[in-house]
């Protein structure tokens, strides 16, 4: 394995997977970038934990039934109907 935690050819891979062209340069520059990230990340990892709050729990309220709109009510602002439902845009 190399020094670094990220190569070249992982950085073409990705950038090939992106479907962006990078240069020698590039490729230089961001495999010094991502190594630099996965530093932070490490970083991170060495963070001591601390107290969480209690996990969430489910707030929603149970379903009730309740009358709805009929079919007229429903469609009297409809800016065009036919045979009964909405009509939108055609699509294709």
């Amino acid at each position: 394995m190399s020094e670094t935690p990220v190569d070249a050819e992982e950085v073409k891979h990705v950038a090939e997977l992106a479907r962006v062209d990078l240069d020698d340069d590039e490729v230089d520059a961001f495999t010094t970038q991502f190594a630099e990230i996965l530093e932070y990340f490490e970083a991170l990892d060495e963070v001591p934990e601390v107290e969480s709050e209690a996990d969430l729990v489910n707030v929603m309220r149970p379903d009730e039934v309740e009358a709805s709109l009929d079919q007229e009510e429903a469609l009297q602002n409809a800016a065009e109907t036919e045979d009964g439902f909405f009509k939108g845009p055609r699509v294709s």
